[in-house]
């Protein structure tokens, strides 16, 4: 196979801009969904809320996510990346700045919901950008890193939200929820001026655009031989229904299956991190939130490091195996000691790597670029269904059936996600970004599919 003068390029220092710009949003949606851990506590005696109250204001942001990636993944593939690309930034920064006037639970919820739909918008959004500019044997390693954005934005969460509680006092939640506000203002700034996806451009018939956007961020000055073949590996004018068709259904049935079970317990751990650990009689919340934000981080190195090296399908499948074992170890042990509570949790969250970082690599490869804005939005929006109910229950598992009995129906979770894996996760290793998605087409035909999961 041909492949495109994107896929075959040098990775250069523009790559590695639009990297961290598109790594700016990631790192918000982990800043903005976790935030609320640290203060939940303080939230819920100031508001005086009860157990079903406190689980509406975790689960709030996730249902916003919901909205954000079904609609906005879709209008990015119709109106191109770039516009959105800066937009969704001002949202989240007004939603931040509006934490501070917060009265009341309503208040409370309605803005959660509001910065969840921005941080659901993002997911498709940056993901398709950048994928789209990434050379084919950098993809793997470079889409990784977002995830790696993500937990960073958490454990900066953790620690901001530490230091404001521990400076001004449980009171000051308002100012805590507020926070994101500032790295919202610097990303959109370093966002200005981001070129748009040749790949958008071409399927969408704007081949002289894509030729100059790739000339002034590659510095290459595309021939009509060149074009052709980029254009080669695009369709065009796919309806949303597209994705739940052959020959996409089982992959958009896999990617929000496997997103979905990995998430329902990761954001119940982030969100009510300090409940679990008190139920295992461990004091320090905040403290413990910290360490295990760490795990998260510290176990997206190996992650990244093996994308490109052993595979897609063996790391995530291997992986979800692993992320079992914990949960069925505390949910048999409820009284197990502060030690092993703390190996366990750190044993998830180092496994969990794989799954996390390929949340972001999965999606973007398996469905060409008419339709991978919604495909994405689409499998964030389906995960954070999962997610959103997940953490509303978890405060009534916990008050209903305990600590031990939670960590169980957490096991099986994963243990549905190791299965999914294990049916259906494809390998896209080396491959072009138009092969992986299974896109192929004939000189002066249309693309056709041809995927095979």
């Amino acid at each position: 196979m041909t492949h495109s003068v994107i896929d075959e390029a040098p990775y250069t220092g523009f790559h590695r801009r639009m990297l961290l710009q598109s790594a700016g949003g990631p790192f918000l949606d982990g800043y903005i969904l976790t935030i609320i851990g640290v203060v939940l506590g303080a939230i819920s005696t100031e508001l005086d809320l009860t157990g079903t109250e406190t689980g509406m204001v975790g689960a709030a942001a996730l249902i916003g996510l919901f909205l954000g990636g079904f609609i906005f993944g879709r209008l990015t593939d119709i109106i191109g990346r770039k516009l959105m690309y800066t937009l969704d930034l001002a949202a989240l920064l007004v939603g931040s700045v509006l934490c501070l006037f917060i009265q009341d639970l309503w208040h409370l919820l309605a803005l959660r919901l509001f910065l969840g739909v921005a941080v659901g918008a993002d997911y498709p959004i940056a993901t398709a950008m950048l994928s789209e500019w990434l050379p084919r044997k950098e993809r793997g390693r470079a889409m990784g890193l977002l995830m790696v954005w993500w937990f960073t934005g958490a454990l900066a969460a953790a620690v901001a939200g530490f230091a404001i509680v521990q400076t001004a006092g449980d009171d000051a939640w308002r100012w805590v929820l507020a926070s994101s506000a500032l790295p919202a203002a610097i990303i959109m700034i370093a966002r200005h001026n981001t070129p748009e996806s040749p790949r958008w451009l071409v399927a969408n018939g704007h081949r002289e655009a894509a030729r100059g956007c790739i000339e002034r961020a590659l510095g290459h000055r595309c021939t009509e031989a060149e074009l052709d073949v980029l254009a080669s590996g695009e369709s065009s004018g796919s309806a949303y229904a597209a994705i739940f068709r052959p020959p996409y259904l089982r992959r958009t049935a896999f990617v929000s299956l496997f997103w979905t079970f990995q998430i329902i317990p990761l954001f119940a751990l982030y969100t009510f991190a300090g409940t679990l650990l008190e139920g295992f009689g461990i004091e320090d919340g905040a403290m413990g939130e910290l360490f295990i934000s760490g795990m998260f981080l510290i176990g997206l190195i190996p992650a990244v490091m093996l994308i490109d090296r052993i595979g897609r399908r063996p790391l995530i499948v291997w992986s979800f195996a692993a992320m079992t074992v914990p949960f069925a170890v505390l949910g048999l042990a409820p009284d197990a000691g502060v030690v092993l509570v703390f190996v366990c949790f750190a044993v998830y969250a180092l496994f969990s790597g794989g799954p996390s970082i390929l949340e972001w690599a999965y999606p973007t490869e398996l469905f060409p670029t008419d339709i991978r804005g919604t495909a994405v939005g689409f499998a964030t929006s389906f995960s954070r269904i999962g997610a959103a109910v997940g953490t509303f229950l978890l405060p009534i598992a916990l008050d209903e059936f305990g600590t031990g009995s939670t960590m169980l129906a957490m096991s099986v979770v994963t243990f549905l996600g190791f299965l999914v894996c294990l049916a259906w996760a494809p390998e896209t290793k080396g491959r072009s970004l138009s092969d992986a998605a299974g896109v192929t087409a004939r000189a002066g035909e249309g693309a056709r599919a041809t995927v095979a999961v």
